[in-house]
């Protein structure tokens, strides 16, 4: 069985997680490493992707940054979303044949996670529509997907709202869905923060899983060694 290689990273700036993507991406792509997984938070963010439209952010973009959350443009699918501390990033930087498939397995990874939370009701609306991809806990959107993929290699990957301030997708329409209420794990459960470490474990198993890899836990420092790039070693770390 093929390993998938899990880096836990903290919590990073956007930029410097997405530099960090690109390198891995790039040895990937000469099969110089494995499929990788970075898991991650940001600090406060949002990012804007290929489908973004105007009026998304109503506000104006100076008006967040007064809120000291930056406003970045990205490749990615999908449109304006938020991340922040508490919210769980993953990054799989995997060989994929079928894009649409690989969304599909990303959601039931997250959908399996959160059963084993206590939420049996999460669940993808793939029958929806484009605009709904993601998770969902009813009507309220608790994990949000949005890729990139360049010869074969993907970048970009999942959101999942665990502990994080919700606040700040109020300021915006977020995926593009005006009226959509944005919902956490420990608000579906009712329990307090200091969630995201077991969650964490729980989303690399299910994602490796679910891809058919053996997981295999791997530092950022051996990382960057096994990649081999200039770019990617100027990511710091923040906790």
């Amino acid at each position: 069985m093929s390993e998938l290689w899990v880096c836990h990273l903290g919590t990073l700036d956007y930029r410097e997680a997405l530099a960090l993507q690109e390198g891995v991406r790039a040895a990937r792509q000469r099969d110089q490493v494995p499929d990788v997984m970075l898991l991650l938070e940001h600090w406060p963010v949002y990012t804007r992707g290929r489908r973004s439209a105007p009026g998304e952010l109503p506000m104006g973009e100076e008006w967040y940054r007064m809120q000291r959350i930056e406003v970045i443009e990205t490749d990615r699918g999908g449109k304006v979303t938020y991340h922040g501390p508490g919210q769980l990033v993953g990054y799989p930087i995997v060989r994929v044949d079928d894009v649409v498939a690989y969304v599909r397995t990303l959601e039931q990874s997250i959908v399996a996670a959160l059963e084993q939370e206590g939420i049996p009701d999460a669940r993808a609306r793939f029958d929806d529509g484009p605009d709904f991809t993601g998770v969902w806990v009813q009507e309220r959107k608790i994990a949000s997907i949005g890729v990139h993929v360049q010869r074969g290699v993907t970048t970009h990957g999942f959101a999942v709202n665990v502990e994080n301030d919700l606040q700040p997708f109020g300021w915006v329409v977020p995926c593009g869905l005006d009226g959509v209420q944005m919902t956490s794990l420990i608000k579906e459960t009712g329990r307090l923060a200091g969630q995201m470490p077991c969650f964490r474990r729980r989303m690399a198993y299910q994602v490796a899983e679910a891809l058919g890899r053996r997981q295999r836990l791997i530092s950022l420092p051996r990382l960057l060694e096994a990649v081999d790039s200039e770019r990617p070693t100027e990511v710091v770390v923040r906790t």
